[in-house]
């Protein structure tokens, strides 16, 4: 396998360069010399570009926006793409989003959730799991926009519900059969933060609870919403931190795309002419088929 000059190594290129040595088609100091460059790229008074975080973590890098100047992003933006990776920016104001766009053709710039998207070049292929963003009230959309986006960017489908909040909740019981299919639920709500542990303890997957900073007085600018969600009693539920659209829809993005590549595996397995046995349909004692595994 042949190697450009400073290409990105993902899981798949690392493992033929690997398979290649093992198999005695590359010499082991020649694999090194491919892959010695630094994992990460300097761009001097700007920032770190770490380019393996895809290889060790399932995803890039993300642009965190606010406080970074046009010209800054730009310059990051176009590392990334020289390497092939996609990208994702939050935080990005409308000043900001309107020169990236103009640089970026295939950029997705939404105001709302206030993130800036470049697809990936290769076709990333069917969607892995599925994810479902609730919001408590109309006035939580920016965030839960902000988790929808960063969702769809790790491949996920999903789904958006606004303004289900308890004030009246037979509007969120009326859509109870949108979570059937749910590997993770994002929930976002201000005010008093209640929509997590109610939606808690009427799901069975994991409940990501974003409390935002929409609120009277003593909610506290959020404060008073992460409180409550922290001590929900619904089991299922965690908390992120206020406000954090991204952190939200990250989480549950990757619960989604696991259990996704997990199906695929396992409708895969059941495919074979004779597949593996797992350990616990073995007999006690009984030493483990060799290869076992996806």
């Amino acid at each position: 396998m042949l190697l450009e000059n400073h290409e990105v190594l993902d899981q798949a290129k690392l493992l033929e360069l690997l398979n290649e040595v093992q198999n005695g088609q590359l010499a082991p100091a020649e694999a090194l010399s491919r892959i010695r460059w630094s994992p990460f790229e300097n761009l001097e008074g700007v920032a770190s570009i770490d380019h393996h975080r895809k290889l060790r973590c399932g995803f890039p890098e993300v642009i965190f926006g606010q406080g970074k100047t046009a010209g800054q992003i730009l310059a990051i933006l176009e590392l990334q793409r020289r390497h092939g990776d996609a990208s994702l920016v939050t935080r990005v104001a409308p000043e900001v989003g309107e020169i990236l766009c103009q640089n970026f053709l295939t950029g997705q710039y939404n105001v709302l959730g206030r993130t800036f998207r470049i697809p990936p070049i290769e076709d990333e292929g069917p969607k892995l799991g599925k994810v479902v963003v609730v919001t408590a009230g109309t006035s939580d959309l920016p965030v839960a926009e902000e988790a929808r986006v960063t969702a769809e960017s790790w491949n996920c489908e999903v789904e958006l519900l606004s303004d289900v909040g308890v004030a009246g909740i037979h509007r969120l019981l009326s859509r109870l059969h949108k979570f059937e299919n749910a590997d993770a639920i994002v929930a976002v709500a201000g005010m008093e933060g209640a929509l997590p542990s109610v939606l808690g303890g009427l799901t069975d997957c994991p409940v990501i609870a974003v409390p935002t900073s929409i609120g009277y007085g003593a909610h506290l600018n959020g404060l008073a919403p992460l409180l409550t969600m922290l001590n929900s009693c619904a089991s299922n539920v965690v908390v992120v931190n206020i406000d954090s659209g991204f952190n939200g829809g990250h989480m549950a993005g990757l619960i989604a795309h696991r259990a996704g590549k997990a199906r695929i595996q396992g409708a895969l397995n059941a495919a074979r002419p004779n597949p593996p046995l797992h350990p616990s349909q073995l007999a006690p004692g009984t030493d483990l088929i060799e290869g076992f595994g996806p």
